[in-house]
This record gives C-alpha cells, sequence and structure tokens, in this order.
C-alpha cells in the first residue's frame, strides 16, 4: 500500500517537472522572423539585439522586447494654430516612421508614439505661426517637406527614421470658407465669360474667314466670266471680221439699207445717216441721171 502511494507520487513529480521543462523550453526559444528583432535585457541590462531565426533566451533572467522593422504611422488629431495673419486654423496629418536601431528605440525613449506626437504638434505650431494663411493652403507639401526634417532631426536619436509626412486636413474659420466658395464661384464665373468671349471670337474669325474665301471665289468667278465674256467678243470680232473681208460692195450697200429700214421703223424723231450710206444714194442718183441722158438722146 505504501509503494503504490510513493510511486503515485513519484509518477506526478516527475509529470510536473516534465510540464516544466516544457515550458522553459517553450519560453526559452523564440522564433524571431524577418522583419522583427529581439531587444533583450538580462538582469536589467542590455545583452544585445537577436534575430532574424532561433533566438535562446533564459527564462526568468532575460527579459525580451519585440520591435518591428516595417514601416508603420500614427495620426496626429485636430491641431488649432494660429497663422501669421491671425488666422485660427486645424491641421491633422499622419507620420510615417521606421525603426532603424533597435537598441536605441528601446533604451534612450520609453514612449516613442506619444514623444513623437508631442515634438510634432509643437512643430506644427511653430511652422504655421511664420506663415500667411494663403500659404498654409497653397504650400501643403512645403510644409510636409519641413514637419519631416524637423521631426527626423529629433528622433534620430531615437533610432527612429521619419520617413514622410503627410497633412491629411486643413479647415480655415467658417468665414474664410465662406469667402472662398465665393471667391470660387466668381472665378468660375469669370472662366465661363472667357470662355464665351473666346467662342464668341473664334466663331467671328470661322465668319469672316468664309465670308473671305467667298469674296474671293466670287471675284475669281467674275474674272472667269470677263476673260470667257472677252474672248467671246474677241472671237466674235474676228469672225466678223473675216465675214466683213468676204463681203463685196453690193452686199454692203444692202446691209445699210437693211439697217436705213430698221431705224425708220423706230419713234425716234431724229435719225443720224451715216456717211457711207449718203455715198450709196449719190451713186445711185448718179446712176439714173446717166440713164436718163443716155435714153433722151435719140429723141427729137
Amino acid at each position: 500500500m505504501i509503494q503504490a502511494v510513493v510511486l503515485g507520487i513519484s509518477e506526478f513529480l516527475i509529470a510536473v517537472v516534465v510540464f516544466i521543462l516544457i515550458l522553459f523550453l517553450a519560453s526559452a526559444i523564440k522564433i524571431v522572423p524577418e522583419f522583427k528583432r529581439l531587444v533583450i535585457l538580462r538582469l536589467g541590462r542590455f545583452l544585445g539585439v537577436k534575430g532574424p531565426g532561433i533566438v535562446f533566451r533564459i527564462p526568468i533572467l532575460d527579459q525580451v522586447i519585440w520591435i518591428d522593422l516595417r514601416e508603420s504611422y500614427f495620426d496626429v488629431p485636430h491641431q488649432t494654430c494660429i497663422t501669421k495673419d491671425n488666422a485660427p486654423t486645424d491641421i491633422d496629418f499622419i507620420v510615417y516612421y521606421k525603426v532603424v536601431d533597435p537598441m536605441a528605440s528601446v533604451l534612450n525613449v520609453s514612449d516613442f508614439k506619444g514623444a513623437a506626437i508631442g515634438i510634432a504638434t509643437t512643430t506644427l505650431r511653430a511652422v504655421i505661426g511664420e506663415m500667411m494663411l494663403d500659404e498654409v493652403l497653397a504650400k501643403r507639401d512645403e510644409i510636409n517637406n519641413i514637419l519631416r526634417v524637423k521631426l527626423d532631426e529629433v528622433t534620430e536619436r531615437w533610432g527612429v527614421k521619419i520617413t514622410n509626412v503627410e497633412i491629411r486636413e486643413i479647415l480655415p474659420p467658417k468665414s474664410v470658407q465662406e469667402a472662398m466658395i465665393k471667391q470660387m464661384a466668381a472665378e468660375r464665373n469669370r472662366r465661363a465669360m472667357v470662355t464665351e468671349a473666346e467662342g464668341r471670337k473664334e466663331a467671328a474669325i470661322k465668319v469672316a474667314e468664309g465670308e473671305k474665301q467667298a469674296a474671293i471665289l466670287k471675284a475669281e468667278g467674275e474674272r472667269q466670266a470677263q476673260i470667257l465674256k472677252a474672248e467671246g467678243y474677241a472671237l466674235a470680232l474676228k469672225t466678223i471680221d473675216e465675214v466683213a473681208k468676204a463681203l463685196d460692195e453690193k452686199t454692203m450697200k444692202l446691209q445699210y439699207l437693211d439697217g436705213l429700214k430698221v431705224i425708220g421703223s423706230s419713234e425716234a424723231t431724229k435719225f443720224l445717216i451715216p456717211m457711207e450710206l449718203m455715198e450709196i444714194v449719190k451713186d445711185w442718183l448718179s446712176k439714173d441721171k446717166g440713164k436718163e441722158r443716155g435714153g433722151g438722146g435719140p429723141e427729137p
């Protein structure tokens, strides 16, 4: 009976010892990924930075602090800043950072995010206080760069690199916002009027160019018509001249008499008789007189 009790106690103790060994090994062995590091303090003293891979530590004696080397960020809530022209402005922004020295990030600062937010707010107020409201609204990138440089100068001793600062929102006073809205509306109206005026100008230019082209084409058409008309007149005169050269004297006289007939049929009271017609009449009269003289000789 006593042996059975002793055997049970011994088995229980062995089980407890095995369990403790398992817990000891589990806490002594750490697997550190590539993007993390372990800062080990042994009895409160800095031992070293371990990782990546398998890391052994002594439980109870060694204190382990995990450090993430990946880039991270924190938000800085709305901060009311007074500009150089005494305009209260609410600004909030995001700070991106990365741990480059795990030892310094543990030994040189207790709460990095809290300290960084405090420095960021004071730096922001100092930067905005030296700028006019219009500059704050227009030079966001410049403010981001100034904040990044000044924050990085402070956090360098903490083993932290400030990679970027981005202002998320700038809220000027309501009166300034209303003035900006009115200014924006006026600017849009001005642009609309300018666009309309430019459209009218281009339309007038197009119409003028069209009228100019039409006038040029019309003048060209009239010139071509005059040329063709002149060529027709020249051809007609040439034909008349050739026909006139082929006519004999009798045909010309008949043409004059036909013209005289046309003149006599008009309602005019005055007539202009060409000299050539008078010569024809004289020729006829002289011929008639010759006939009368020749015919009257034989009579008694």
